[in-house]
Formats: C-alpha cells, sequence, structure tokens
C-alpha cells in the first residue's frame, strides 16, 4: 500500500503541537547538528533543549545575539537590529534578561546541547542620531560612552560616506561601513581587547562557541588574534559569503576554525528546483569538509532568492533530509518564523519582546521538528564517519544510496510515485523503522516497517515528491 505522501504530511502532522514525542533517551553516535534557533528567547531555548534538542541528538543549538542592541518602535522592531550593539552587557535584550540567559546554557548543557552564539563583533550601530539601547545605554554612531569612541572605528574615506560599494577592493570590504555601521578597528590592541573581553564574559557563562558575524568584513588575521585572548577553547564558525571574483575568499579563514559555506544552498537549490537529483552524487563545495559548515538556508539567505526555504515545503524537506545523510560538511538546520516583510521580527509584545514560542503556533515555523528533519538527525548521528555506499539514481529525480551499513536514503522527487521497487543497501538483515513517516521509540514504530533480507535488499513503494530513510538504530528485529 502506498503510504501518505510527504507533502500531505507536512499540511496535517507538521502543522500541529506535539505529533513528534521525544525519545527515551538521544540517539546513539556522536552529534554534530547545528539548529539555529533564530529570535528565539532565552527561556524557549532553555525549554526546547530538553524537551526536543537532546532527545532528538542535536548536537548544538545556534542563538541569536545576546548584547544590548539598538531598539527600533518606528520600524516595527525589525530582525536586524539586533545586529546593532550599543554595548557588549548581555542584559535586557528582547530575548531576557543575564540570569535567564545563564539558565538557558545550563538547561541545554543538562540536556547534552551545546550553545553557540551569534557574536556580532565587526561593528556596532548604524546612522547618526543615535540613541538608547535595550538595556538602557546611550550612544551615537561613533561613540559608545565606556566601551569606544571615534578613533575606534575605521573611517575609509571612500565614496562620500564611507560605505562599501566596490567588493572587488579589498581595503573597502575589511576598511568602510557595511550599510553604515560604524566598522571597529579589529586591528588595533584596543579594540581586540574590548572584542575579547565579550567573547570571554559570554565564555564564563558556559557557552561553547560562537558565530562570528560578518567575518567577510575582518581580516583573517583580525579574527587570529581575537582567538587567541579568549579565556579556553571555543568552537569558531565564521561568516563569509563567497562572490565571484571577490578577493576575500572563505577559503582565507579556514585557519581560525570553520566557515559557512553559503554556495551549499545555492547550489542544493538549483539542483532540486531545475536539475535532477541524479547530480548530488559528487556533490560538495570548494571548502574542505571538515571545515565547511552548510546548511538548505539560514535568516540572510532565506530572504534573498535561489534558495529553498520553508515555504517550499515537502521539497524542502527532501533537501534537508539529503543535507543530513550526506558525507559533506557540518549542516545547520534553521528554524524560522513566518514573516510578511522581510524586515519583519519575531513575533513579540507591544514592546518589542519576543514572546515565548509555541511550535507551529503564531508564525513560529519550527522546521526543526518537522517529522523528517528531526528523525534525521538521528540518522546522522549513527551514520556518521561511514561512506556512501551503494548509490542508485534513475538519472533523473530519484536517488537512493546507503551509509556504510548504518542507514540507506531514497528520494523521489518527481510528479510521480516509484511503485515496486527493490533497493540494495549494506544493511544487516531485519526490520527497520521508516524514519521519514514514523516515531522510534522504545522498540516501536509508529510508522512503516521494512524488511531488509540477507543479502541487503527491500522492497518500496515512494510516492511522489517524498522519500524514506532507515538506519541502524531504529531497527526492531
Amino acid at each position: 500500500m502506498m503510504r501518505k505522501p510527504l507533502v500531505a504530511l507536512l499540511g496535517t502532522a507538521l502543522l500541529a503541537t506535539g505529533l513528534t514525542p521525544p525519545a527515551a533517551a538521544a540517539p546513539e553516535g556522536p552529534k554534530d547538528v547545528i539548529v539555529q534557533l533564530f529570535e528565539w528567547n532565552w527561556k524557549s531555548v532553555g525549554r526546547e533543549c530538553g524537551s526536543f534538542l537532546g532527545p532528538k541528538g542535536y548536537g548544538a543549538v545556534q542563538v541569536s545575539p545576546p548584547q544590548e542592541h539598538v531598539v527600533l518602535p518606528g520600524q516595527g522592531y525589525p530582525w536586524w537590529q539586533d545586529y546593532q550593539p550599543v554595548s557588549y552587557k548581555i542584559d535586557n535584550t528582547r530575548r531576557g534578561t543575564r540570569a535567564e540567559f545563564a539558565s538557558m546554557v545550563s538547561s541545554c548543557h543538562a540536556a547534552g546541547v551545546k550553545v553557540y552564539v551569534d557574536a556580532v563583533i565587526n561593528h556596532m550601530t548604524g546612522g547618526s542620531t543615535g540613541g538608547t539601547g535595550s538595556a538602557g545605554s546611550a550612544y551615537t554612531h561613533y561613540n559608545y560612552p565606556g566601551i569606544y569612541q571615534t578613533q575606534d572605528f575605521h573611517h575609509c574615506g571612500r565614496n562620500g560616506n564611507d560605505d562599501i560599494v566596490n567588493y572587488g577592493d579589498r581595503y573597502e570590504v575589511q576598511n568602510c561601513e557595511l550599510v553604515d555601521l560604524a566598522d571597529l578597528a579589529t586591528g588595533t590592541d584596543y579594540v581586540r581587547g574590548r572584542i575579547a573581553a565579550y567573547l570571554n564574559d559570554l565564555l564564563s557563562l558556559g557557552v561553547d562557541g560562537f558565530r562570528l558575524d560578518a567575518s567577510k568584513h575582518m581580516p583573517a588575521a583580525d579574527i587570529a588574534a581575537i582567538k587567541a585572548r579568549l579565556s579556553r577553547p571555543a568552537y569558531l564558525v565564521q561568516e563569509v559569503i563567497h562572490g565571484a571574483g571577490e578577493p576575500v575568499t572563505p577559503e582565507e579563514y579556514v585557519g581560525n576554525g570553520d566557515v559557512h559555506e553559503f554556495r551549499y544552498g545555492k547550489d542544493l537549490a538549483k539542483i532540486f528546483n531545475s536539475e535532477r537529483l541524479a547530480y548530488l552524487r559528487t556533490f560538495g563545495s570548494p571548502l574542505p569538509s571538515d571545515r565547511a559548515v552548510v546548511f538548505t538556508d539560514n535568516h540572510d539567505t532565506q530572504r534573498g532568492s535561489g534558495v529553498l526555504t520553508f515555504r517550499d515545503n515537502a521539497r524542502y524537506a527532501l533537501a534537508n533530509a539529503f543535507m543530513l545523510a550526506w558525507t559533506y560538511g557540518t549542516p545547520t538546520v534553521m528554524s524560522s518564523y513566518e514573516y510578511s516583510s522581510h524586515d519583519q521580527g519575531p513575533p513579540a509584545a507591544a514592546d518589542g519582546r519576543t514572546t515565548d514560542t509555541t511550535c507551529f503556533t503564531n508564525r513560529w515555523r519550527c522546521e526543526h521538528e518537522w517529522q523528517v528533519i528531526a528523525n534525521m538527525v538521528a540518522f546522522r548521528n549513527v551514520t556518521r564517519g561511514t561512506p556512501v555506499t551503494r548509490w542508485w539514481d534513475n538519472g533523473n529525480d530519484v536517488i537512493a544510496f546507503g551509509r556504510g551499513d548504518k542507514g540507506y536514503l531514497v528520494l523521489n522527487d518527481e510528479g510521480a510515485p516509484v511503485t515496486g521497487r527493490s533497493f540494495q543497501s549494506n544493511l544487516p538483515p531485519g526490520r527497520y523503522c521508516d524514519v521519514f513517516h514514523g516515531n522510534f521509540t522504545a522498540g516501536t514504530c509508529t510508522g512503516p516497517v521494512y524488511t531488509v533480507d540477507a543479502n541487503g535488499w527491500f522492497r518500496a513503494d515512494v510516492a511522489a515528491q517524498d522519500g524514506l530513510a532507515l538506519h541502524a538504530a531504529a531497527k526492531l528485529s
């Protein structure tokens, strides 16, 4: 019998709350999947770590910037106000207090989930009028009392307003202002010390690492010098957007740590939208796999074009399933909210403070809780370190491959079902839960079960724009 197609599941099961009960314990195997809980408040992140992220096997959560930021009620409290720091106080942001932040870190660690902070260290605020930040600090464009004054910023003298115009000019990219944001002179000892003090404060609260915003606009050597001042080792992933022919490249930052591979999401969307899934057989990007952090989309790219997002529904789920099953890079799963304009902030109270998250309500999309994506995290954990085996494709948009003797994935992005086909895996013989359509808990499966014979073969029907996934930790017998 043909099971209910994925697109139908996305229209029903994924839009309800609590349909995927957490397992009793996190799936076995090492955990490296990052989830970006974009704009979630601290209380909600801490709760999610214990109730879902830990049990489902997510390795780390990337949280939005925790430092004091500008407050822009006249612009509807846009999401990007958080990326304009006023000070390095970790208090009274739209997401909560310092005590709530510390409690969140403790809750996540108790659930086995690391915490990575989105750290904005390239710049301060934009505009010339100034104002009062979320924690009450007064500021102007180049004056942040007790922290920075005009001499602590780059004043590149280009283009009449100090803004970056020519991305083909390394000097402009790293010494002029990104959309009018006051650009810190990260080459100076004083500024490096201030930034390191902020990051060390976060480390004192238990943070495990940092996503360094706008890294492309800081020389790699400046980041290395700041990293050298950290009080203890910390994970780093740097935001360096590749631009064809540009002098600043992602590759020059790998000496500091990992780098976001923006080409990955665009290339993946191109294959899903206009090419053939069969081309995924050699899929990867120029960055070394052990230094690349990959994603189908993030908070910036989903507001642009050329990537798959939650609005692509079933195809988006399939693309994330491939990312989590494939061997290239460290995957980051995006968790979004609905927005009617690119600037719209998260669900919030009248004063702009982010409201608690209840998934699948009040604009919260929570892609990380979609059954396919959430269950493929365990697939990733179980199969890490194993090679791609038994690749098969129909020359078009149906593919299948194994991961050693630990897992097997089938994806059908065609408009018609695949019926009665036998697939050969390297899985040991037995009965396996299809984690695309069911949850494996306490030795039982809520969805279809497939029997793998002594030679690794099993027979399956796969609906249009659907798939199936089997792995060793979801074996019934």
